[in-house]
């Protein structure tokens, strides 16, 4: 396989992860990324204690076991019913360009596949076109929008969602992407999928 992008170190860096629930004592660092991540118009605190008590939400932490627990990025999803909708996806700025948003997106279908989800939808916002690109690769399609969905500047969101997670071919789709992610990071944090 050809040589990954991402220099050798990373790699290490990476098997040293573990993804596991948000704690509360995880607010603060993670309001320094959601701050630079989202801007302005970036939830609160309050928001995110308020969504760890969520009985649909499940928001977790992405940290450097080697460093001091450092947390280096998180997401969220509500679960309803048959259906998981993404909430929230940020890798602190200091980390980005190493898959460690794919490595979330993956933990999130990991954990759908492994319960009786059907679905995983989310919004995005129409000029954030690398994410999109991250979603496409793992068969999201746009399938709507939402006229000036962010506060911040009234930019429209492109509704997005799979195909039935459960199928055949969504599920081929799923690992050949998994496996390519390993193939470029070397391995997947403990406590990935569960």
């Amino acid at each position: 396989m050809a040589a990954s992008s991402i220099p050798q170190q990373s790699q290490l860096m990476v098997s040293q992860m573990l993804i596991r629930r948000m704690r509360d004592e995880d607010v603060p660092a993670v309001m320094k990324i959601e701050s630079v991540s989202f801007g302005r118009d970036h939830w609160s605190d309050e928001a995110f204690f308020n969504e760890m008590n969520n009985q649909v939400g499940r928001y977790y932490s992405l940290v450097n076991e080697a460093d001091n627990k450092q947390l280096l990025g998180y997401c969220g999803v509500w679960q309803i019913l048959d259906e998981v909708h993404v909430t929230t996806v940020a890798i602190d700025p200091a980390m980005r360009g190493m898959a460690l948003g794919e490595v979330l997106l993956v933990h999130i279908i990991e954990r759908a596949m492994g319960q009786s989800i059907k679905w995983i939808t989310l919004e995005v916002r129409a000029t954030n076109y690398s994410a999109q690109n991250l979603y496409y690769k793992y068969g999201f399609r746009s399938v709507g929008v939402r006229p000036r969905y962010y506060q911040d500047n009234q930019e429209d969101a492109l509704i997005m969602t799979t195909s039935e997670i459960s199928s055949q071919e969504y599920r081929d789709l799923y690992r050949t992407n998994k496996e390519k992610l390993i193939a470029r990071v070397g391995d997947l944090p403990k406590g990935l999928g569960s």
